[in-house]
């Protein structure tokens, strides 16, 4: 398919950056790959349904009988040009004793493509038989041949319009997978969050309720807060008020000290002065 050139960045670099990043952290990048594989195919099954009803308004009708001998002859040249393509690529491989036993594969299946064909021949006129019969390739829905050679087989099965289909639709299968997990995983989270904030709500209701139950009980514990309180402060005022006095008690009794002993420091003064005179009357 001729799609023109891509627009997008094709760099291994960038490629590396972004599987590193999104192992710590979901970008969903996902979702457009998928969305962008998504049309391909959706345009593929398209053309496939709209050839398929071309060719029943085109082709003659044939019984249902005739038309599963037909199918079976489609199937077998299908296996052929798988097997043929595969060996194809182990050949490019070099991979020589694989590739013989695929051909022994090959061959059985030529046989029995030879007797589906001879059944089929035999169902009905020859005519009719000589007139080819077509189908479209459920894959990349392409015209395929009941009558097709293998090389012709060989080219569609092992061609890069074909190969490139299965490859989309294998990687599609696989982002389904990927982001129905990552969305299944996102949900997991909101619901346990959800739950988290639930249970705190409840919580916090139940707080309020048994308050509003027991105002008495609260009242009483903020009356003994209250108490203890005062009580802490009565006994501080209390021990502030014995420092002082205990203080003053000091200070007065080193005060009476001192003026006692200046008194008796004055009585003997006066005696030693009264003393002397009396000596110098004498």
């Amino acid at each position: 398919m001729d799609l023109g050139e891509c627009l997008k960045v094709h760099d291994l670099a960038l490629r590396a950056d972004y599987e590193i990043a999104s192992k710590e952290q979901d970008f969903f990048f996902e979702l457009d790959a998928m969305d962008h594989l998504q049309s391909f195919i959706a345009d593929c099954d398209r053309r496939t349904e709209v050839a398929k009803k071309r060719l029943a308004e085109t082709q003659e009708e044939i019984s249902a009988e005739v038309a599963a001998k037909a199918e079976r002859v489609h199937e077998l040249n299908e296996e052929i040009g798988k097997l043929l393509a595969k060996v194809e690529q182990l050949g490019a491989e070099g991979n020589v004793e694989e590739s013989q036993k695929v051909m022994d594969e090959v061959e059985k299946a030529r046989a029995k493509k030879r007797e589906a064909e001879e059944v089929y021949r035999n169902s009905m006129p020859a005519s009719s038989f000589q007139q080819q019969k077509l189908r479209v390739c459920e894959v990349c829905s392409a015209y395929l041949g009941l009558h097709d050679n293998d090389r012709r087989l060989a080219d569609h099965f092992g061609g890069k319009l074909h190969l490139g289909f299965i490859e989309i639709r294998e990687k599609l299968e696989e982002l389904k997978r990927v982001v129905a997990e990552k969305q299944e995983k996102r949900n997991q989270e909101r619901l346990k969050r959800r739950e988290e904030r639930e249970r705190e709500e409840r919580e916090k209701l139940r707080r309020s309720r048994s308050h509003s139950k027991n105002p008495k009980r609260s009242r009483s514990r903020e009356h003994r807060r209250h108490r203890s309180r005062s009580m802490s402060r009565e006994r501080k005022r209390r021990t502030r008020s014995k420092s002082r006095e205990k203080r003053h008690r000091h200070r007065s009794r080193s005060s009476s000290r001192s003026r006692s002993r200046s008194h008796q420091r004055s009585g003997h003064s006066s005696r030693d002065r009264s003393r002397e005179r009396s000596r110098r009357r004498y």
